[in-house]
């Protein structure tokens, strides 16, 4: 489906007008019997989720997205993972100790911990899962989140062999990983999906099926237990996990529903315990209705439009690029539109630890002044109400999506004549059109941060990242990274990314719009939930009350 703005009616006002009220309007008059008091969860001891869009993958090391990452950290664990609270804590390795270098890390893994299977997990599955990971034959779009291991880079672009990786197995649960450099967030990027360990013997014999309930062998809380495809995705207990004794909840089913008013409904028909997201248009009514079940807090992610620098229109035009970024108005976007407390984006990187994000010399412009240099540089860049720029607008099936983009496409329509058309497309098709880059102009986008780090953000538009579907290619860029990821000196590494994403904002490869906060709806019978920056939750620490809980 597509939507093209072109005709010269197009009204900013009419826009703001709808949006207004479709951000106001009340849902469907409450239901008594769903919004009747209830102490206990119909279901017992299981816990059901709203995830969004359906994974294209479980597999760890080929996994993209937040709804297949919530999943992984429930069937999954590595060396390291995180309290309730986002606080690094040991995983699968009991302790670890770091040389003075700062590049050498030795881990001793809990002699307790075991596959779903009942096999031992060893540093030997550690050694195997690294290497595959970053072996150039998987494909893996986030390989270069393990680039500071020593020789991973080499070994990803196909130069080296898998056995010159610096992770080694110094005996059955001891495993010594060696960097390139001093790295302060590597403990922190060891819970990201890429560092889990898959099993071998299953991988390598059901390939592409090994994650399927029937064959799946994992190492985590939780067990995939059925999988029916557009539907739900359901985990058990893994009575073999080596923390099971604190593990409270008996099942957890992942619901894919990409439409966040069905999310609410189903929510409100006591369908859903916990809800990824939640309808921005609903706001009002949840905030009359259900307020102590609306949990918001902060959340390190950032949400932009990616424009394809490799081809036509924006090959080398940055003024073009840049006269798009500043037309679009921010604040209207997050207190009209969505509404849930999202802060204006001017720069790619959100606030994080040690690190002051760069903004564009006209972040603190009004917007009509904004406007008038953007009009100039449209101009200059060969475009005009005679000639003027029709572009494409990607992004995944989603009504916020839409709602956004619709406004967006009005504001270049209203001050530069830009004619958009919008093409909406399923969340695995949607992210193939945007990896192969030969397709797209203009792509919705979001990053979420896989560690409390600025790097996490930058490292994303570096020429040879896989997931750069925008094409950009700054060697000077490029260079400044590199020598940030080698940098010992804090101080000295976060001036280095200053200076990459100072230069990238006058590039304009991406167009930051806002930052994220993260947005649940939590039944009263959830307990355990602590909101952090990152977002992660593991379901193993919340725990469901049921009649016979609450009378022990």
């Amino acid at each position: 489906m597509s939507i093209t703005f072109y005709s010269p009616t197009t009204s900013l006002l009419m826009l703001l007008v709808l949006s207004t009220l479709a951000a106001c309007s009340p849902a469907e008059p409450p239901r008594p019997e769903t919004l009747a008091p209830q102490k206990f969860s119909p279901e017992g001891n299981v816990l059901r989720k709203s995830n969004g869009a359906e994974p294209q993958t479980l597999d760890p090391h080929k996994a993209e997205g937040v709804p297949a990452a919530n999943i992984l950290r429930d069937i999954y664990e590595g060396l390291t993972i995180e309290a309730p609270n986002g606080d690094l804590l040991p995983g699968v390795a009991e302790s670890w100790t770091i040389d003075e270098s700062g590049t050498e890390y030795t881990f001793q893994l809990r002699t307790n911990a075991k596959w779903s299977n009942g096999e031992p997990l060893t540093a030997a599955d550690f050694v195997y899962s690294f290497r595959r990971a970053l072996n150039p034959a998987t494909l893996s779009r986030y390989a270069n989140i393990l680039y500071p291991i020593k020789n991973a880079a080499a070994v990803n672009r196909g130069e080296l062999g898998l056995d010159s990786l610096g992770v080694k197995a110094l005996s059955p649960h001891q495993l010594k990983i060696n960097l390139e450099a001093s790295t302060p967030y590597f403990l922190s990027l060891l819970n990201h999906a890429m560092a889990y360990p898959v099993h071998q013997a299953t991988a390598e014999q059901h390939r592409d099926q090994f994650t399927r309930p029937n064959n799946n062998v994992s190492n985590g809380a939780y067990k995939i237990s059925d999988w029916l495809v557009q539907s739900h995705i359901s985990v058990e207990r893994n009575t073999r996990y080596w923390d099971n004794h604190d593990t409270r909840i008996d099942k957890v089913v992942y619901l894919a529903i990409e439409n966040p008013d069905a999310v609410l409904k189903r929510y409100r028909a006591n369908e859903l315990d916990m809800t990824q997201e939640v309808p921005s248009r609903q706001l009002g009514w949840i905030m009359q209705n259900i307020p102590d079940e609306y949990v918001v807090s902060p959340y390190l992610g950032a949400y932009y439009y990616g424009i394809n620098t490799l081809r036509a229109p924006f090959k080398a035009k940055p003024q073009l690029r840049l006269a798009l970024a500043m037309s679009i108005d921010r604040q209207i976007l997050t207190q009209k539109l969505t509404g849930g407390g999202e802060l204006a984006a001017y720069s790619f990187v959100p606030p994080v630890t040690g690190y002051e994000p760069q903004t564009p010399y006209w972040a603190n412009w009004s917007q009509e002044e904004r406007n008038a240099e953007a009009r100039r540089l449209y101009a200059a860049s060969g475009y005009g109400p005679e000639s003027p720029l029709e572009v494409e607008v990607l992004y995944n099936t989603s009504q916020g999506h839409k709602q956004l983009a619709i406004a967006v496409a009005s504001m270049w329509k209203q001050n530069l004549g830009v004619r958009t058309t919008l093409r909406n497309q399923e969340w695995k098709v949607y992210l193939q059109t945007r990896a192969n880059k030969t397709e797209t102009e203009i792509y919705r986008s979001g990053w979420i941060g896989d560690y409390n780090d600025a790097y996490g953000f930058l490292q994303l538009l570096i020429s040879t990242n896989p997931q750069n579907d925008s094409g950009y290619a700054n060697t000077e860029f490029d260079h400044l990274l590199e020598r940030a990821a080698k940098e010992i000196d804090m101080s000295q590494r976060a001036i280095y990314m200053q200076q990459a994403e100072a230069l990238m904002l006058q590039d304009m490869p991406v167009i930051p719009i806002y930052y994220y906060v993260s947005k649940h709806l939590i039944k009263p019978w959830v307990k355990g939930f602590t909101p952090n920056i990152m977002d992660h939750v593991y379901s193993k620490d919340l725990w469901i009350d049921t009649p016979a809980a609450d009378a022990g």
